[in-house]
């Protein structure tokens, strides 16, 4: 099954992405063919996370111990890491494959299946590849700009990837369904950062902005750097705000931390569209 949803997957990214890398892979503009229905989806998202996502991880957050969190967040990222290593391998990054592995068999022995981060303690730190990026570097365009329920914001290259990643997990070899279920549960739990985008706009005094422009400013940008391993030049940009850096490095590290935020320009929030 899964190889037939692989080959699938990648028919689809060959026909449908590689008319998007005509546009140089240096240049971040948004591709929004489907802003109407995905600014309904997002508000959907929004009052979902508003009323049962938010409340929920709260909920999660208060009654289980830190150190018990920790350990189911360090389990379901060691579980997806071996995608990493495949991605490393396709970009031909020989030593971040090898430091990765390294990482992902330290966790998974002495870290006792991953709940224990030991690897960097040791100094082999965290690495952030998957097949939307590697595919980023071979040329091909991130297609247009998502919004699915229950997820939140993506690109067709980003969704395609999300759908053969987990292929190369230990879970998806596991046939016993009470375990993938639990596992997923974890995972539900562990990513406490609901579907509208990742970030609460209000929280970061942006309710005077259009919260989806900013949303997909934001998430394109980090995407941009992250298929680019941190190589951003300023004149890349074609977004629809610019965002001053304080609220940048805020917004940036509830989308994961990985936008460095004094490439952002330096003046106040403005529309540019």
């Amino acid at each position: 099954m899964f190889r037939q949803t692989l080959a699938i997957a990648v028919v689809l990214a060959a026909n449908l992405l590689t008319g998007c890398a005509s546009q140089k892979s240096a240049t971040l503009k948004p591709v929004d063919p489907f802003e109407r229905l995905n600014r309904r989806v997002y508000a959907f998202n929004a009052a979902f996370d508003r009323r049962l996502a938010t409340p929920a991880s709260r909920t999660y957050r208060n009654v289980t111990p830190a150190f018990v969190r920790t350990g189911i967040s360090n389990f379901v990222d060691n579980l997806s890491y071996p995608a990493v290593i495949v991605n490393d391998a396709l970009q031909g990054k020989g030593v971040p494959a090898m430091r990765d592995t390294g990482r992902f068999v330290i966790n998974s022995t002495v870290g006792v299946v991953g709940f224990f981060d030991l690897a960097t303690r040791w100094g082999l730190e965290e690495n952030s590849e998957d097949l939307s990026q590697t595919l980023g570097r071979w040329g091909v365009g991130s297609g247009p700009y998502l919004i699915l329920p229950f997820s939140g914001p993506t690109t067709l290259r980003d969704g395609l990837a999300k759908i053969i990643d987990p292929g190369t997990s230990p879970l998806a070899y596991v046939e016993n369904s009470a375990v993938s279920s639990g596992v997923s549960v974890m995972r539900l739990a562990n990513s406490g950062s609901g579907s509208s985008g990742g970030f609460d706009t209000e929280s970061m005094a942006l309710s005077a902005y259009d919260p989806y422009l900013v949303t997909r400013s934001l998430y394109l940008q980090r995407r941009f750097y992250l298929v680019h391993d941190g190589f951003m030049p300023e004149d890349t940009f074609e977004l629809d705000y610019t965002i001053d850096a304080q609220t940048f490095r805020q917004a940036s590290i509830e989308l994961g931390g990985e936008v460095p935020f004094e490439l952002a320009p330096l003046e106040e929030v403005s529309e540019i569209r």
